[in-house]
C-alpha cells in the first residue's frame, strides 16, 4: 500500500496516527495536516508512541527528527532503530508559536512563560524583549494546559494556535519565533515497509551503520557514495547506550536501493561496516516545504 503523492488517508480511515504530546502539540497539526482522514492520538513518550504503532493500537506515528532552528530532537535517533518500524514517509510542518495567556492576561503583567526547551529556544530573542523567566516544560500543549488550570494571570505559555483553541487561552503575541524558516521535519513510521513507485520523483532511503574498527574506515564506507554519484542529504554520528566504545551513524541519501549506483554505494558501506540497517525507503516530500 503505497502512500499517496499527498499524504492522503489510506482507505480505513478509522485507523489512528500516534504523536508525542498533548492536544494542540506541533504533532498533532502535523498528523492533521499529513493524514485528515486519521485520527490523532496522543501519547506521554516517544517510547509509548511508537509501541502505539507496534502493537497495533495505532496504524501510523508522526515523528519530528529535526528543526531547522534547533537541530535533531533528542533521543529519536536512539529510539528509531529499536522500534522494529519502518520510514515511510516525510512531512515538513511550519512552526508558528504564539505567546498565550488566560482570559484577561496582558503582556505587561506577565512574570513566566512555560513551553518544551526547544520552543523556548526558538522564541529567545521575543522572551528577552518582554523579560520573561522561561520555565521548561515537557510539552508546548502541555504548557497551554498548566497555564489554564493555574488561572494566573501573570503565568504564559509558547504554543500553538490550536492549543489556545483547545485550552481557552488568549494569543497575547502572534508568531513570535526568532527565525521566519522555523520548520521541523517529521518522519512517518508504519509497521510495514512500503516501497515507492520510481516514477522519476525524487525518493530518499534512511539508515543506520556503525563502521569497522579500522584506520580510515568510515573515509573509505562513505567513498561509495561519492564514486557512484549518491547524494547523501544527512550525516549525523550519535553514542549508542551513552557510551563512547563506539559510534553509530545516521543518514538519508537520495535514491532507491534498487538502483544501481545505490546498489553499489551500499555494498562498499556494508564492507566497511560492522553494523548496517536500512530505516526505510520512501519518496521525499518536499511540496509542503513552504518557508514563507
Amino acid at each position: 500500500m503505497a502512500q499517496s503523492d499527498d499524504n492522503s488517508a489510506p482507505d480505513n480511515t478509522g485507523d489512528g496516527i500516534a504523536y508525542q504530546g498533548e492536544p494542540g502539540a506541533n504533532s498533532h497539526i502535523a498528523c492533521l495536516a499529513a493524514y485528515p482522514g486519521l485520527h490523532p492520538m496522543p501519547f506521554a513518550t516517544f517510547e509509548g508512541t511508537l509501541a502505539a504503532v507496534k502493537n497495533g493500537e495505532a496504524r501510523l506515528a508522526m515523528i519530528p527528527i529535526e528543526n531547522s532552528v534547533a537541530g535533531r530532537v533528542a533521543d529519536i535517533h536512539h529510539l528509531l532503530p529499536d522500534a522494529n518500524l519502518f520510514i515511510i514517509g516525510e512531512h515538513f510542518e511550519r512552526v508558528r508559536h504564539q505567546l498565550l495567556g488566560i482570559k484577561g492576561a496582558d503582556i505587561e503583567g506577565l512574570d513566566k512563560v512555560l513551553s518544551h526547551t526547544q520552543a523556548l529556544g526558538q522564541c529567545r530573542t521575543a522572551i528577552n524583549k518582554l523579560n520573561l523567566r522561561p520555565v521548561p516544560e515537557a510539552d508546548t500543549a502541555g504548557s497551554a494546559r498548566l497555564v489554564s488550570e493555574a488561572g494566573d494571570k501573570t503565568m504564559s505559555a509558547i504554543a500553538s494556535a490550536l492549543a489556545a483553541e483547545i485550552y481557552g487561552l488568549d494569543i497575547l503575541k502572534k508568531d513570535i519565533e526568532d527565525e521566519s524558516h522555523n520548520t521541523t521535519r517529521f518522519l512517518i513510521l508504519a509497521r510495514e515497509s512500503e516501497d515507492p513507485v520510481r516514477d522519476g520523483g525524487d525518493i530518499l532511503t534512511t539508515f543506520i551503520f556503525k563502521v569497522r574498527n579500522v584506520p580510515a574506515a568510515l573515509y573509505k564506507a562513505l567513498g561509495g557514495f561519492a564514486t557512484n554519484g549518491v547524494n547523501m542529504t544527512k550525516l549525523e554520528s550519535y553514542q549508542p547506550d551513552g557510551l563512547f566504545r563506539a559510534t553509530m551513524f545516521y543518514a538519508d541519501i537520495e535514491g532507491h536501493p534498487d538502483d544501481r549506483n545505490v546498489r553499489l554505494a551500499l555494498e562498499e558501506l556494508n564492507f566497511f561496516s560492522s553494523e548496517m540497517n536500512i530505516l526505510g525507503t520512501y519518496r521525499a516530500n518536499r511540496k509542503n516545504l513552504d518557508l514563507s
